[in-house]
């Protein structure tokens, strides 16, 4: 099994908002743009171990700004670390101001997917190689954000967390 860059697993996808998409204020609804994002995420998955991969968490969603009707709206998904069968996937929102080609980010997003077999059975992947400062903070942080869930969920006792407790040291 051979390790991948972010970059080798990237997706992007494009989308147009137009009134079926909206709520009552002209904006997109949150709920559209998790649809969009659990697609790019699932395709930014698959590319990495080249599996069915399924929505395991959405562990983090930021609505920063609200992205209106007619907007030009960017998702750009990465994988930020890979653990023995799940993923983190990070998902930038962008939009563009449809004058200047400018873009700006709006949105952003973490999911977590697990890899499965035929049977449905979890699997494991290929590990991730971080090559931008970016790709690097973001799979630091990773260890963290997934110790923290195992904590949450009932699966991690708070003094196996080494990662979150070296924090505090």
């Amino acid at each position: 099994m051979s390790s991948k860059t972010p970059s080798q697993s990237k997706a992007i996808l494009t989308e147009i908002v137009l009134p079926n998409d909206t709520n009552n204020l002209n904006n997109l609804m949150g709920g559209r743009l998790l649809h969009w994002m659990d697609i790019a995420a699932a395709i930014t998955a698959h590319r990495h171990c080249n599996r069915t991969c399924v929505t395991a968490a959405v562990n983090n969603v930021s609505f920063e700004h609200p992205i209106p009707r007619g907007s030009i709206v960017t998702l750009e998904a990465n994988i930020s670390r890979a653990f023995s069968s799940s993923m983190e996937i990070f998902i930038d929102v962008w939009i563009e101001d449809t004058l200047s080609g400018n873009k700006t980010k709006c949105n952003e997003a973490i999911y977590t997917f697990v890899a499965v077999d035929s049977m449905g059975k979890p699997t494991r992947v290929s590990e991730v190689i971080p090559e931008t400062e970016l790709e690097k903070k973001r799979f630091e942080g990773a260890l963290r954000r997934r110790q923290l869930s195992l904590i949450l969920a009932g699966k991690l006792k708070a003094s196996d967390a080494t990662e979150l407790k070296a924090l505090f040291a």
